[in-house]
Parts: C-alpha cells; sequence; structure tokens
C-alpha cells in the first residue's frame, strides 16, 4: 500500500513539475515578445483530418437534403474530413442498400435521414457494433444511435393543430390532416402531437385524415376531394411544405385561400417557406431551420470523431428550436434562408 501511494506521489510530482516547466518556457517566450503555439490545435486537426463522414438521405434533390449537405461540406471539408453522399431517390430499398454498402466501406460516421421508423434500424444497429458512428437527422428510425439532431415532431403537430383550432373559433369546426408517409418519424410523432390537442377541443370534428406520401400532387387531390365534399372546412394541418405546395393550391383553386387556415412545417428555405407565407399560400409554417440543424450537426461530428471509439454506451439528442413563421416576419431577414 505504502508503494502504490510513493509511486502516485511521484507521478503527481512529476505532471507537477512539467507543468510549471512548460509554464516558465512560456513566461520566457512571452517576455521576449514571441508568439506561442497554442499547442491543443495540432491534435484536434490530427484527429479529424483523413476521416470520412457519410450522408444518406431520402433523397439528394430537395432543400431539406441539400441544406444539410452543404452545411456539412462548409464546416467540415476544411479541415480535411472527407464528406461524401449516396442519394437513394426516395427508394427505401436503394437507402437501405446504400446503408450496407457505406458498412462494408467502413466511413469514419454516417449521417442518415430514415424513410420510416423501422427499414434502417437494424442496419444502423450494425453500422455502430463496427465502429462507425450514426448520427440520425430529422427522421430517426427505432434505434437510438450515438446522436440525433433534428425537429421534435410531437411538438410541430402539437403547435400547427393549436393554431388551426384557434383559426377555427367561431366558425364550422372542421379541419383536415394531410400526413406525408404514415411510418415516416415525422408522420407518426406528428400524428400524436395532433392527437394530443384534439382531445382538448372535443368540438373540432376532423373530416379527412390521409396520407400524401410527401406527395404535392397526391395532397392536391386529396385536398380537392376534402373541399368539395366540406366545402365550408375551417383548417388543414399539414405535414410538410414541400408537399403542401399541393394542398395549398387545391385551396387556391376552391377561391377559399384566406379562409381555409393551412398550417404546415418545414426547413425554412426562402421559396418553400417564407415566400409562400408572404403569397398567403401557407397561414403557418413551423420551420426547423436546416442551416442551424447542419450546424449542430458538423459541430457533434468534430467531436465524435475526436473521441472515435470512445463514447461508450453516450446517446443523445439535440432538438431543434422552432421557428414558427408567418405573414409578421415572413419578409424579415434571416428568418428563412436560400439554397445556393
Amino acid at each position: 500500500m505504502r508503494i502504490q501511494e510513493n509511486k502516485k506521489f511521484l507521478k503527481n510530482a512529476l505532471i507537477c513539475i512539467a507543468t510549471l516547466g512548460a509554464m516558465a518556457t512560456a513566461q520566457v517566450a512571452l517576455a521576449q515578445g514571441k508568439g506561442l503555439d497554442e499547442p491543443f490545435r495540432g491534435a484536434y486537426k490530427k484527429s479529424l483530418a483523413g476521416k470520412t463522414v457519410a450522408f444518406v438521405p431520402v433523397a439528394m434533390g430537395f432543400d431539406l437534403a441539400q441544406g444539410w449537405f452543404a452545411g456539412l461540406k462548409k464546416e467540415l471539408e476544411p479541415l480535411g474530413v472527407n464528406v461524401v453522399s449516396r442519394d437513394p431517390n426516395w427508394s427505401t430499398s436503394a437507402g437501405a442498400q446504400a446503408v450496407t454498402s457505406l458498412i462494408s466501406e467502413k466511413p469514419d460516421l454516417m449521417v442518415v435521414h430514415n424513410p420510416d421508423v423501422q427499414t434502417y434500424a437494424k442496419l444502423l444497429r450494425r453500422a455502430e457494433r463496427a465502429g462507425i458512428q450514426v448520427v440520425q437527422v430529422n427522421m430517426r428510425s427505432n434505434y437510438d444511435s450515438v446522436l440525433y439532431v433534428g425537429v421534435d415532431w410531437v411538438d410541430i403537430g402539437e403547435l400547427a393543430t393549436k393554431a388551426v383550432v384557434k383559426a377555427c373559433q367561431g366558425k364550422s369546426n372542421k379541419i383536415a390532416i394531410v400526413q406525408g408517409a404514415l411510418s415516416a418519424a415525422a408522420s407518426a410523432y406528428q400524428l400524436k402531437g395532433v392527437e394530443n390537442v384534439l382531445a382538448q377541443n372535443p368540438a373540432i370534428k376532423v373530416v379527412s385524415s390521409q396520407a400524401a406520401d410527401w406527395d404535392a400532387a397526391k395532397a392536391k387531390g386529396i385536398t380537392q376531394t376534402v373541399l368539395k365534399q366540406h366545402p365550408d372546412l375551417c383548417g388543414i394541418v399539414g405535414f410538410w411544405d414541400g408537399m403542401d405546395i399541393g394542398t395549398a393550391a387545391a385551396v387556391k383553386e376552391a377561391g377559399l385561400t384566406g379562409k381555409v387556415f393551412l398550417a404546415t412545417s418545414g426547413g425554412g428555405e426562402q421559396k418553400g417557406a417564407c415566400d409562400q407565407v408572404n403569397s398567403g399560400a401557407f397561414d403557418l409554417n413551423l420551420s426547423y431551420d436546416v442551416p442551424t440543424q447542419a450546424s449542430n450537426m458538423a459541430s457533434s461530428i468534430k467531436w465524435l470523431l475526436q473521441n472515435q471509439g470512445k463514447t461508450g454506451d453516450a446517446r443523445g439528442s439535440i432538438y431543434t428550436t422552432i421557428i414558427p413563421i408567418t405573414k409578421a416576419n415572413a419578409s424579415a431577414t434571416g428568418t428563412c434562408w436560400k439554397l445556393g
């Protein structure tokens, strides 16, 4: 026991001597007017240079994926990180194949935008067991990977429905819900938020709740039918602005813009969010602010790559701060962002 205490004392003493020596060297350099090399930057840069981050969205051809990818490249590539993408182009099977191939290729980290809560779950578990850290963005699977960065869909559902309920006061109390893909996190969890608010407002009658599968043409067709059957509809809860362009088009064709309150959500891109609110197509767009999401991911990835293999069982979430976009702020600088 005494020997161990002596060894510990000697170790601490050597550390103190080394620290004092470093401090003395620094003081001499400062006294001579010389600059000091920051002692931790070398290890930081070395831990990131040459690493590979692979991005698998549901598709690359829309604002969310393009914004996330651009943000990751902007933050990570100057540090020597290779940022690559695999484009499933809305095909779930192609996405599963892309993730499977990446597991064999062994990038250091994968950023995955899940099409639904189940398809990639086992693959993401397999990836992390193979030493590939997984960050899930905006739509997570049933597997809890090292990190999720994205919106709280229950909050989105609650905020959108509260706005529609308020707009329906003194009117018919009839509303419609235009969902995305039923098995996607953005639909399943958002619907729970809708249900939470409806449970507190029994006077509200849901006359239609259908899935448009993120397709604007399907959303338009569903809304056209609902408005023919219920011309006194007072509000619509839409689940994504890229899809609800079609919802808004059907409302406009029926001559009901400004009479049927349309709430939706999206990444806050100028054309899809602020411009649509200013035009009257959307009454409320709940933005989850893609550039900030990309920044949150990039910062977290820098940390994860520095501690690769040492995170153990750590799991975490970074939920997005939601920005409600209405005509009151849609024209303000900084409310929305622009592609390219």
